[in-house]
Order: structure tokens, then sequence, then C-alpha cells
């Protein structure tokens, strides 16, 4: 029941962190993969890996903030495949030239910032189920895994552009998975909790600051993207047949306490 054979899978973001480990553990498993990643280099080592173990898959050089390459993105995958069966949308990240130099507490957050925060982190989550659900509708079913993040559960000061989007993104599912249930199509959320990607790679630069998370963490320790990717696998898989519409934490217990401090020793 997690075999990929015969099926094809495309992933967003699949040159780095919770991507790359959910490609190879699709190509592992049988999968067909289309690597999709604005990264072209990066890409490339994630194509070659999949390659060296005997796995087929095609790297797609994509920037998200931009439509027509999501619509080049889903045709460049059938034309290779000629089908589609798992889409992971997992692709997020702000570049330097519109992070730097701000905060990202409200009044101070530039238009750039979070224009293209709601582009990349939603709008091309809808754009390519908008293009991919029929695909999946005329096949007879298929399955969707979003990532979103606990960031998207709960808030915190100064990630207001990355909270509001990772709820849209769980909202958004719902819906999906409401419209599509009676194609077949189900659709699912996995929201990490931190994890060990470039995404938080400066963040964990700092000692103090990493301390601090691990710290909060009740496993004392960040996530493994390989780890995020087992979750990824399973909501794919036919082992979650009757799972749609939900979203699947994984953060060591992160979110399993109210934040209050403990009650005084009586």
């Amino acid at each position: 029941m997690l075999s990929f054979e015969g099926k094809v899978v495309l992933i967003t973001g699949a040159g780095s962190g919770i991507g790359r480990a959910t490609a190879l553990a699709f190509a592992r498993l049988g999968a067909s993969v289309a690597l999709a990643d604005v990264n072209a280099e990066k890409n490339d080592e994630v194509l070659q890996r999949v390659k060296a173990f005997g796995g087929s898959a095609l790297a797609i050089t994509a920037d998200l903030a931009l439509s027509n390459q999501i619509e080049a993105m889903v045709d460049q995958t059938m034309n290779a495949f000629g089908r589609l069966d798992v889409l992971h949308n997992n692709a997020f990240g702000i570049p330097a030239s519109v992070a730097r130099g701000h905060s990202s507490h409200v009044v101070d957050m530039p238009p750039s910032r979070w224009d293209y925060t709601l582009q990349v982190g939603l709008t091309a989550v809808m754009q390519t189920m908008r293009l991919v659900v029929p695909i999946m509708g005329k096949q007879g079913g298929g399955v969707i895994v979003n990532t979103a993040s606990i960031a998207g559960l709960y808030a915190d000061a100064g990630t207001a552009a990355y909270n509001s989007v990772k709820a849209a993104v769980i909202n958004l599912t719902r819906a999906i998975a409401l419209e599509h249930a009676g194609d077949g199509i189900r659709a699912n959320c996995v929201c990490p909790g931190a994890v060990d990607t470039p995404l938080l790679l400066q963040a964990l630069a700092v000692p103090s600051y990493k301390e601090a998370m691990v710290t909060a963490i009740p496993m004392r320790r960040i996530a493994r993207p390989e780890e995020i990717a087992s979750v990824v696998i399973f909501l794919a898989s036919d082992l979650a047949s009757y799972i749609t519409g939900t979203t699947v934490v994984v953060d060591g217990g992160l979110t399993a306490k109210t934040g209050l401090p403990p009650l005084p020793a009586s």
C-alpha cells in the first residue's frame, strides 16, 4: 500500500528541504517525479540523485511568482508522463531582494513583502490546483498534499504574512477537498513545526535562537525534512484512502501546550 509504481508525482520546491526529501521518498517507492524549483542547480542535484537509484524524474525550473511558469510546469509534467496522480504543493520562499532590510510586523511591512508572500505561498497553490484538479478528475482521482504550517494554526509576532498565507492554505485545502471528493480527489495539509531547512537556516545560525527553539519543543529537537516527507507519503498513499480535508500536525509536541507557565508548586 506504500508503493507508487506507475504513479506520477509533481512536487514544487523540490530542490531543497521538505520538497527534496519528499521527492526522493516518492522516487524510492516507485513513482515518477516531476521536480519543480526556482533553483535549477539544486533541482538538478535532486534529479541526479533520483536517477542514481534508477528512478524516473523530470526537472522543471519554475518561478511560482509567475502564472505562466505555473502553467508551463503542469504542461511539462503532462507532456513527459501523460498523467498526474499526486500533487505536493510545497514551494515557499522569500528572496533576499524582497525580505532584506525591514521588519515583518504589519505596520512596517512593505507591500512587496506581502504581495510576494501571498503569490508564492497561496495564489500559486490555488493556481496549481486549478490546473491539476481537472486532470485528476479525468483520470478518476488523485491526491493533493499541501505544505502548510503550525504558523497557519497559531500566530507569532513578526510573521503576519506567513501566518496569514499558511492559514489560508489550510482552509483552501478544505474547500478543494469538499468540492472534489465526489471526483475521487483527496486533499490534505501537513503542518510542520520547526524543520531543519534552508527557510529556517538563517535563524538557526543564531545560537541563542536555536537554543530557545529547541527548549520550547517538548521533544527537544528540530525535525528532519525526512520526518515531514514520511507524513506526506502517508497522506498520498492508499493507507490514507478515507482521509480528506484535514491537517496533520508534525511539530514534536510544540502546539500540544497552551504556552502558559507551569502552575506554582503547592
